[in-house]
């Protein structure tokens, strides 16, 4: 009945805030955990007195709550990107994202073809396999105090390219699968129009400034978030009626708003709506997979995975290499940008939503729960892993003690001395 909505919602936040204990008690990222949460409940679970755990009656309001956490997770992380800040990251950054980027989507769309799936589900699995996941990635960096590191200005580089890859792949996608075209010219116009969309942001981002920042000059911050929310929402619901993931919409918006002088303003307001509803997303994501459905995908995931470390471990090698630091703080970067979680889940709701294969539910969320586990253990233990491989590869010689010359005794003058 409507009347137990309420208390579903609550009881639902109650185990999402107890499971973000938990995972922060473990000082673990709170993604695993959470999509773990939803599995363990939804309609498969007991009703336990007058707590029911299948929330039937709250599954779409709380599945509305992670479309909502999605546009604040794209939103934010178009606030933190800039066009300029790309300009002014160097060569270095451009080299490394393309080798990054370009190595895990080709042996994705290699895995796509190896296990036999048609072309969009193939590209769809390449798109996943290549984002990495930069609320994680950023936790673990914080967490083992590396941010002074010398690799991680090129990690941060490389994510922030992984993220334009990432708009620019939701782009095409959508007008590739929501276009609603079945002609070659009318999917041609679906992607150009995508892409169109996505330049006009950009253009308005480096050439709107000045007006932005006048029209967003609000003293009272009840009003101002309202402005902010309200483009957010009206931007993203306008985006899906031009076949753009509203979740791109959002991004763009994000972008828009990076280069104003309010961007410090906009993320202070907007971070605790981004944690809670991006927590609820998570939720929801694992509510609506049926755990008895994983095992058919278990293997696919297992091997992307394998895949995806290897690709990672190599991309962060070269990239590192060749932006001139050290084979150890090289694999740093591909034991630290390993971590799959957000994006990737973005990318197969989109195939979802184009009426994709349903295999790519359970696939994604194995392969994400796997990787959102180890990928923060592969950092924390890079020096070990950096070691033990460093005897097999010889990459760099051990420095070992110096040796001191031993100095000579000085040589006795007194030849009338006695001898021995």
């Amino acid at each position: 009945m409507t009347n137990h909505l309420v208390f579903e919602v609550g009881t639902a936040l109650v185990l999402v805030a107890l499971t973000a204990l938990l995972a922060n008690k473990l000082k673990f990222s709170i993604i695993p955990f959470l999509i773990l949460l939803g599995m363990a409940v939804g309609p498969h679970a007991p009703q336990i007195g007058i707590i029911d755990l299948t929330f039937i009656e709250s599954s779409e309001i709380i599945e509305f709550f992670g479309r909502i956490g999605v546009l604040f997770l794209l939103f934010y992380l178009g606030l933190e990107f800039s066009v300029g800040k790309l300009i002014r990251s160097g060569r270095s950054i451009v080299v490394g994202g393309s080798i990054y980027v370009a190595l895990n989507f080709t042996l994705g769309v290699i895995y796509g073809v190896v296990t036999g799936f048609p072309i969009m589900e193939t590209l769809i699995i390449a798109g996943l396999l290549s984002v990495s996941s930069s609320a994680i990635v950023a936790k673990v960096l914080v967490d083992l105090k590396r941010t002074a590191n010398s690799e991680t200005e090129l990690i941060l580089g490389i994510i922030l390219f992984d993220d334009i890859f990432l708009a620019l792949f939701l782009s095409v996608m959508s007008g590739l699968l929501l276009g609603g075209s079945t002609t070659v010219l009318g999917t041609i116009f679906s992607v150009l129009i995508s892409l169109g969309y996505m330049i006009l942001f950009f253009i308005i981002a480096r050439k709107g400034t000045p007006i932005l920042n006048k029209l967003l000059n609000i003293k009272s911050n009840e009003i101002f978030i309202l402005v902010i929310f309200a483009s957010l929402f009206f931007i993203a619901g306008f985006s899906e009626k031009l076949h753009v993931a509203e979740a791109i919409g959002a991004l763009l918006l994000g972008l828009v708003f990076s280069e104003t002088e309010h961007r410090e303003r906009i993320e202070h307001l907007v971070i605790p709506f981004r944690d809670f509803f991006g927590a609820l997303f998570f939720f929801s994501f694992g509510l609506s997979i049926d755990p008895f459905s994983l095992s058919g995908a278990v293997w696919l995931a297992i091997g992307a995975v394998i895949l995806t470390i290897f690709s990672n471990f190599v991309a962060g090698m070269i990239s590192g290499r060749k932006a001139g630091l050290s084979y150890k703080a090289s694999s740093n970067i591909g034991l630290t940008i390993v971590s799959r979680g957000e994006f990737s889940i973005i990318v197969a709701n989109l195939g979802l939503m184009g009426g994709l294969m349903p295999i790519l539910k359970p696939f994604t969320a194995v392969y994400v729960l796997i990787l959102a586990i180890i990928g923060p253990l592969l950092t924390k233990e890079s020096k070990n892993i950096y070691n033990f491989l460093n005897k097999i590869f010889k990459w760099e010689k051990s420095k070992g003690p110096k040796r001191v010359k031993a100095i000579p005794k000085p040589q006795n003058d007194n030849k009338n001395s006695p001898g021995l």
